[in-house]
């Protein structure tokens, strides 16, 4: 596996494009367009808030066929808490671009990120899509990028090559997500494209499996969003023979995957609101993965053990209290060893170690500093 320069439009048969529609005051890019030139088997994960947004409702329908060719994306307005109005608009947004691509509406996946609360401006949007449509090109990747991002400071994409079946197959990716990240899906999108040849049911299960390893084992600030959602793409124009069932081919396929969706929820918690440190707790010989991944969190949740990272303290009283406060059985001060790294490095990890079994699990997280409640004390 190769990682070359790139993102979404690296696979072949993928175009991109973002502009500025007039959403964000700032007049700086928020709408943006990733579409296939062939039909595409596509995966969707969701956050698991009862409270979604309207475009993730239509989203949720629209995947259940499991083919589609675009994905329209705005920022600066999540589209959330906005009632029948804001259904109307996601569901007229999907019509909109489907009749500009000369595509079916259900090909259309549509999601937003933002302020949630605020009417819905849809009207910028089907101002602006005749020319978001045109301007749609193979190199457009990092407008793409751009264009779907709210509180982040940095661009966040990747692509790797990798042989399969005596075929290069290229995965691209880019997200978006800086707070309000807890995911079990955060203010969290990702699109991930692949000119691979796979079937649906192959690539649901490693969309699953790869998001678990990655976007559901990071958090900044514990705060689940409304509007989280992850895509995958594969339109197969790499040309190998279908990937169908779990074999050589499969298993090369999901581990470029899991690298690119891996390093994408790194660069977003790196680019965690007010972040200056990056946080990876590991915890070892729980009973069960289910376990392992509950405390990693519980630890990388703490605002004690947050605040403690920001202060270059090893404190590791606060990291026994945040396993303890789990109340599982079995566990005790005397059946768990914690050790740190250095505190006063930008890279920390905090080992938890239980006597309990073998299974393990790593969640990555940040600091909690004053920058970041600067940001979030403004932000409407």
């Amino acid at each position: 596996m190769n990682v070359i320069k790139g993102g979404v439009t690296a696979p072949k048969g993928f175009l991109a494009n973002g502009m500025a529609c007039g959403i964000k005051r700032s007049g700086k890019q928020d709408l943006g367009l990733i579409a296939s030139q062939v039909p595409a088997k596509t995966a969707g994960v969701f956050t698991t808030n009862s409270v979604k947004a309207a475009p993730l409702l239509v989203s949720m329908e629209h995947i259940r066929k499991g083919v589609g060719r675009a994905v329209l994306v705005n920022s600066g307005n999540a589209n959330c808490y906005t009632g029948p109005f804001g259904l109307r608009y996601a569901r007229q947004s999907t019509r909109l671009i489907a009749r500009l691509l000369g595509i079916k509406s259900t090909d259309v996946l549509v999601t937003s990120t933002g302020i949630i609360g605020k009417s819905f401006p849809y009207n910028k949007i089907a101002s602006a899509a005749p020319a978001l449509v045109r301007g749609l090109s193979p190199n457009g990747g990092l407008k793409f990028a751009r264009a779907i991002m709210t509180t982040d400071l940095k661009l966040k994409e990747i692509a790797v090559r990798v042989k399969i079946g005596g075929k290069t197959v290229t995965i691209g990716a880019c997200g978006k997500g800086s707070g309000m990240i807890e995911p079990n899906m955060a203010t969290m999108l990702g699109f991930v494209t692949t000119d691979a040849a796979i079937s649906s049911k192959m690539l649901k299960m490693a969309l699953k499996k790869a998001t678990d390893k990655s976007f559901n084992s990071i958090t900044v600030d514990g705060c689940m969003s409304t509007n989280d959602m992850v895509t995958l793409q594969a339109n197969g124009l790499a040309g190998n023979k279908t990937i169908a069932k779990d074999g050589v081919d499969f298993k090369k396929f999901y581990a470029a995957l899991e690298f690119v969706c891996v390093d994408l929820a790194r660069k977003i918690v790196l680019d965690g609101e007010g972040a200056t440190k990056f946080l990876t707790i590991n915890v070892l010989c729980a009973a069960n993965p289910a376990q392992a991944k509950k405390i990693a969190k519980a630890v990388a949740n703490s605002a004690l053990v947050k605040t403690a990272a920001f202060g270059n303290n090893p404190n590791w009283g606060r990291v026994g209290a945040a396993v303890g406060s789990l109340g599982i059985k079995g566990i005790t001060e005397g059946t768990m060893k914690i050790s740190f790294s250095p505190f006063d490095k930008k890279n920390i990890a905090i080992t938890v170690e239980l006597n309990l079994g073998k299974a393990r699990a790593t969640v990555y997280t940040c600091d909690l500093s004053y920058g970041y409640v600067k940001i979030n004390g403004a932000y409407n």
